[in-house]
């Protein structure tokens, strides 16, 4: 068995530009992103390929837009008889990723992931009036430090870590107000830096317990397979393959922690991976990999030539 995992991005990947490439020079590309396109009764493809940035950055389109492109690039591995069941030994994806990592498993049809990721965007955006919650960073602190931080911030008021997402890389999420006491009370504790991120809702946290219903109502209805292997769940940071557990762990994921540094601490120790393959926009995922996981390899592949590369390897 590969001691390879492949991950798949979140949101703050996406770029306008997204899948362009690959829609020129692979057919199985091409249908992906008009499939996704027929899914949501729109041209998404468009917005992706052209822009504007402002559109593509809602959430209800970087969510989808960024699962097409992860998917497109399975889809045109797979034409080049690279299988995901035979090169990798499991699946992550940061957030909303991991519709992407299923998708690209088996466990979700394309068009019902393209569904639930425009249901999930808009009832994330929905959950809090635009203005009432934000997201900070917290650069140089650890775990412990910035969940000590986030309890002194809240004072009434919800203020959750929401993505742990490399040592010395934690998001916190919540009310506005008490994010920005965070990111005061972080700089006095010594953090390298804090800022409030150019976010339109508080993923991660309480305050997106109506999103988490929204969720558990829309996945109940959709028909669900076994991936082909395990996902490493972010609430759990271990590897699962029940769908009704999957289903669960994606509803506690919409307020929940994105445990991403033990998720990746995770499948290069007891998961036995030495190689993280970044599928999809971007190369974020491979940066935080290089900081988690030193020994390990990573990289990216989103373009025709990463693709190209990527094949030849395994063939080398």
């Amino acid at each position: 068995m590969s001691g390879t995992a492949f991950t798949f991005p979140g949101q703050g990947s996406q770029a306008v530009g997204m899948g362009k490439e690959l829609a020129a020079a692979f057919p199985e590309a091409r249908a992906v992103f008009k499939e996704v396109d027929e899914a949501l009764g729109e041209r998404l493809s468009a917005i992706m390929f052209e822009g504007p940035d402002d559109v593509l950055r809602l959430t209800e389109n970087a969510q989808p837009a960024l699962m097409a492109v992860s998917v497109a690039v399975i889809r045109v591995l797979e034409a080049k008889g690279v299988a995901l069941k035979d090169h990798a030994k499991f699946v992550a994806g940061h957030s909303l990723g991991e519709y992407s990592a299923l998708c690209a498993a088996g466990t979700f049809t394309l068009t019902d992931a393209a569904r639930l990721l425009r249901t999930r965007g808009q009832a994330m955006q929905k959950a809090v009036p635009v203005g009432h919650g934000t997201m900070a960073a917290l650069l140089g602190l650890d775990l412990e430090t910035a969940q000590a931080v986030a309890a002194e911030a809240g004072q009434g008021e919800v203020c959750d870590v929401a993505n742990d997402n490399a040592p010395g890389q934690v998001v916190v999420s919540g009310a506005t107000a008490a994010v920005e006491r965070a990111v005061e009370i972080a700089k006095a504790k010594g953090a390298k830096r804090a800022l409030l991120l150019p976010v339109s809702a508080p993923f991660h946290c309480s305050l997106m317990q109506p999103a988490a219903e929204a969720m558990a109502a829309a996945l109940a209805e959709v028909e669900m397979q076994a991936p082909v292997v395990p996902l490493v769940a972010n609430v759990l940071a271990t590897p699962i393959s029940d769908p009704a557990e999957i289903r669960q762990r994606l509803v506690e994921q919409v307020t929940g922690v994105v445990r991403w540094t033990e998720t990746v601490t995770w499948l290069t120790g007891a998961g036995g991976v030495t190689n993280l393959v970044e599928l999809g926009t971007g190369k974020v995922l491979t940066g935080l990999a290089k900081r988690i996981a030193s020994d390990a390899s990573a990289q990216a592949i989103g373009t025709p030539a990463d693709i190209d590369a990527f094949v030849a390897q395994l063939n080398a």
